[in-house]
């Protein structure tokens, strides 16, 4: 297994109040020339924040420019309103469902591994349309 040093969240820039699943992700990835979809999770817009499994874990993602080595990408279904302006339009079921993801990957890489937003590495990128240290102040540690 690759070390893992921490996790990226993000958002798939999709209109709110829509569904996508992994296997949109994948198609619209492979489009772009990708091997794969880029995140190892992908948190659907549905009724219960269902997690699907993207790019496995021993395989570096295709997420962030030049941090994929060592962290993990999450994405959620959402992140912009019907004229495509950023928004964050995480439901609360999607939101349950990422703080149960990120304390998982915790169990497995360490409590140390912090949370950041692709915004937090990039100052020309929304995505996830919110800062994760305001929104998730206890998981960001």
């Amino acid at each position: 297994m690759r070390r893992i040093d921490y996790i990226v969240v993000h958002c798939s820039a999709t209109k709110e109040g829509k569904d996508f699943g992994v296997d949109d992700f994948r198609k619209w990835h492979k489009r772009k020339g990708w091997s794969d979809v880029g995140y190892h999770f992908v948190i659907r817009n549905d009724h219960n924040g269902t997690i699907e499994k993207g790019r496995p874990l021993f395989r570096a993602g295709a997420h962030t420019l030049g941090e994929n080595e060592d962290s993990v990408g999450i994405a959620y279904v959402g992140g912009v309103d019907k004229d495509l302006n950023a928004k964050d339009t995480m439901t609360t079921c999607q939101e349950e469902s990422l703080i149960k993801l990120v304390e998982s990957l915790r169990l497995i890489f360490g409590t140390h591994i912090p949370l950041y937003g692709h915004n937090d590495f990039t100052d020309k990128k929304e995505c996830p349309s919110f800062k994760v240290k305001k929104k998730f102040p206890k998981l960001v540690g």
